[in-house]
């Protein structure tokens, strides 16, 4: 079974690589450009045939791991 995780910083915390990359398309003439934030994107495959314990498993591995719970958020989504 595949899952992708998408991890993206709170709304509230500060994007400087998003910044630096949302400016940089601004100066390469990308005008109509109103706001860019960065993320992180994970695919995962488990040998797991029950989907509700495939999806534990990927949410006990972000709250472990991936994800960094104090600046960021994640979504899992089956793919």
């Amino acid at each position: 079974m595949r899952f992708a995780v998408i991890i993206t910083l709170k709304k509230d915390v500060l994007d400087p690589q998003g910044k630096v990359v949302e400016q940089t398309l601004q100066s390469m003439g990308i005008n109509s450009l109103k706001n860019l934030r960065q993320g992180k994107y994970i695919e995962i495959d488990l040998n797991e045939s029950d989907e509700k314990k495939a999806h534990n498993i990927i949410e006990e591995m972000c709250k472990k791991l991936l994800v960094n719970l104090i600046i960021e958020e994640y979504t899992i989504r089956k793919i």
